[in-house]
């Protein structure tokens, strides 16, 4: 997860989401929360914050149409 600056409102309940999805579905997972500046997250092409990168592939890509 990537959140820009400080932390964002939404990285909790993200955090509880994913931690409850990956115990209901009995996997295990190294989750790691990499903060970073507006324009580090310009220069990456972040769509929002928090954003999801699943084996380094952004769950929710700036392409990906109809999320706001």
């Amino acid at each position: 997860m990537c959140c820009m600056t400080t932390r964002c409102a939404s990285e909790a309940p993200l955090r509880k989401n994913v931690n409850e999805a990956l115990d209901l579905e009995g996997v295990e997972a190294d989750i790691r929360v990499h903060l970073v500046d507006d324009e580090e997250a310009a220069e990456m092409g972040l769509r929002g914050s928090p954003s999801v990168f699943i084996n380094g592939v952004e769950l929710q890509p700036i392409t990906t149409g109809g999320f706001a």
